[in-house]
């Protein structure tokens, strides 16, 4: 019964789009952005900026600015038995993360405004009868985060801004119990359930002539789940031990990341510029979870998880053709974080090299549509889960357009 235990407790966590990034983190935060490899913590194209350094805000050249957007993920994760014919591949549902971001200048020095983005999710679906069905069949992982923001130019030459960050999120998710039915058919269980938390945004930005230099800070986010529904279905003679309608509560830390960027004007047309993203996953040691209802096969656990900090290097450029045209490119490389004993299909986290490109189509001087292509190969690495003695070698890949519209006066 080990391996449900460590199921409960990961229920969470995976939420984070393992399929997306090493670990769980998306990128997906603004189409601009995107287009250039999700550079961003030193540029200030709209109010998308918010994101990636609210301290940007002040600087924008817009009074009013609003700008959302949508992106189609199409994942799809492959896992061979090592020395055997055997594969399975994920049949994953397409994921639609969006962003919406209004910001306005209240003054000369003085900016406000508000984010709403998807920054944890993801739909993933291995199927009822793979090898692996014991850790996971399939789950649906969803989160949106709320950051009212403030921004207020120090300088000519300087800007800060704090934004604070209310999140939600909801997870349903199934699984096969290792206990067959007269039928031969596998037990099941069901986790449902959604939870709330608080975090916050900081962030710094310098321009001076062509050069723009930021740093941002986005705190660690506590999420708790504190009574999901844990609903079996198992044999009669084992409903004593697998209660139908229990609660599990868990909690989980979501790592800080820390952003340093600069970009550079090389002309009046093409930008580039480059960020550092650290992550601090080593928060992310082992995941606690406490049943509301108890039996000898259904014990609260602590599960070790193990995870290591990582920087995530990003580099992006965009030109300008015309008043009506603006491309962009840009690539990052995001090594894993996962321990290779502790690594689990509920998130086939692996490292990930990422290109991308995008354009901005003016049809009015205010408004721009923006789009951009993201894709992401994840390289073929051997891993296990050891607590379960379930290993293979394991690949990705990520296919993820996106569309956006911008307007501002």
């Amino acid at each position: 019964m080990r391996n449900l235990r460590h199921l409960f407790c990961f229920l969470l966590l995976a939420s984070s789009s393992g399929l997306l990034a090493g670990g769980f983190q998306v990128s997906l935060h603004g189409q601009k952005q995107i287009g250039m490899g999700s550079v961003g913590t030193s540029l200030v194209h709209d109010a998308s900026c918010m994101f990636f350094n609210p301290g940007g805000l002040a600087m924008m050249k817009q009074k009013v600015s609003v700008s959302g957007g949508v992106s189609f993920l199409r994942s799809y994760a492959v896992f061979s038995k090592d020395n055997t014919d055997y594969q399975a591949e994920t049949n994953n549902p397409m994921g639609t993360p969006f962003t919406f971001y209004a910001a306005m200048r209240v003054n000369e020095k003085l900016a406000a405004g508000l984010a709403v983005n998807t920054p944890y999710g993801n739909r993933l679906k291995w199927g009822d009868h793979w090898a692996g069905r014991y850790l996971i069949q399939d789950i649906s992982l969803a989160s949106v985060f709320f950051q009212p923001t403030l921004s207020y130019k120090i300088h000519p030459n300087l800007s800060l801004g704090a934004g604070l960050v209310y999140a939600l999120g909801n997870v349903d998710m199934n699984k096969a119990v290792p206990v067959s039915s007269q039928g031969g058919q596998d037990g099941k269980v069901n986790i449902k359930g959604s939870g709330s938390s608080f975090g916050y945004n900081l962030g710094l930005l310098f321009r001076k002539d062509k050069l723009s230099i930021g740093i941002d800070y986005r705190s660690r986010v506590d999420m708790e789940l504190d009574e999901a529904d844990a609903s079996f279905q198992v044999p009669a003679s084992l409903s004593g031990n697998f209660p139908a309608d229990n609660k599990t509560k868990v909690s989980l830390p979501l790592p800080a990341n820390l952003d340093i960027g600069a970009s550079y004007a090389l002309s009046d047309k093409l930008t580039a510029g480059f960020s550092l993203n650290y992550v601090f996953w080593e928060v992310y040691d082992s995941l606690i979870f406490d049943f509301q209802t108890n039996t000898p096969a259904l014990a609260d656990s602590r599960n070790p998880r193990e995870y290591k900090n990582r920087l995530i290097v990003r580099v992006g450029a965009q030109y300008a053709f015309s008043d009506k045209l603006t491309v962009r490119a840009g690539g990052y490389y995001d090594p894993t974080p996962v321990n290779p004993d502790y690594f689990n299909p509920e998130t086939p986290s692996l490292d990930i090299t990422a290109l991308s490109c995008g354009f901005s189509y003016y049809p009015m001087e205010k408004l721009s549509i923006d789009a951009s292509f993201l894709y992401l190969m994840g390289s073929e690495m051997q891993m296990q889960y050891q607590p379960e003695n379930f290993g293979g070698t394991y690949k990705t890949r990520i296919y993820i357009p996106g569309i956006g519209i911008s307007y501002g006066f």
